[in-house]
């Protein structure tokens, strides 16, 4: 009898938390904005000695939650690439990529309701708008130097965490750390080809600002 009584017991406790967390639960649509400082290279194979290099990227953010912990986000962005080759007796070469970006992700987030820690994870689509060289050399011959790019339509894998601050009126604010590692290639990559490898990739640290569509009072 004290068996049974104890089961029923722990029975709707366990229910009466889970009512608890479900009813403090709120399902999240946020719309907002986001601009971020790169630091670009391209992955060649054979290599092509690079120096250091920083662009900015910008653009628009959605995110969906729909259950605690989880949710998805997807963004519009502007991005700057590229690549700036280490300067040489012979001269100097950059190449400025520019692309619109459209990463899909994954959102896991753990934390209370003031702050957040979060990783993002998701494939990005970008596709190449614009692209021009800046070279010193009087006769550049080196291939990605006289070559334009081959492959407009590129994607990767994207990888972020970062700190949520979130705030009842003025919306929620995010840095993030973030990792764009290419899978496509820039230039063609058949046998027949100067590359095996040209790959974009990226380190970002980004500011995002959320305003929640759904908040409610």
């Amino acid at each position: 009898m004290k068996l049974k009584i104890a089961l029923c017991i722990i029975a709707t406790t366990i229910a009466m938390s889970a009512q608890s967390q479900n009813s403090e639960f709120k399902k999240e649509f946020c719309i907002g904005a986001n601009f971020g400082a790169t630091y670009p290279t391209v992955s060649f194979d054979p290599t092509v000695s690079q120096k250091f290099n920083y662009t900015y990227s910008g653009g628009l953010s959605f995110r969906y939650i729909t259950q605690k912990h989880f949710g998805l986000q997807w963004e519009l962005n502007y991005s700057q690439r590229g690549w700036t080759e280490a300067n040489t007796l012979q001269g100097t070469f950059s190449k400025n990529l520019d692309y619109v970006e459209l990463p899909l992700l994954t959102h896991i987030y753990f934390g209370k309701e003031k702050s957040r820690f979060f990783v993002n994870l998701g494939p990005k689509i970008r596709y190449l708008i614009y692209e021009k060289s800046n070279s010193t050399y009087t006769n550049p011959t080196a291939y990605q130097q006289i070559t334009a790019v081959e492959n407009k339509l590129d994607y990767s894998i994207l990888g972020g965490s970062g700190l949520e601050v979130r705030t009842k009126k003025a919306g929620y604010f995010q840095l993030e750390a973030r990792y764009d590692f290419g899978l496509g290639d820039i230039f063609k990559n058949s046998k027949a080809d100067y590359f095996a490898r040209s790959s974009n990739q990226a380190f970002s640290i980004n500011f995002v600002y959320f305003f929640n569509v759904l908040n409610s009072k």
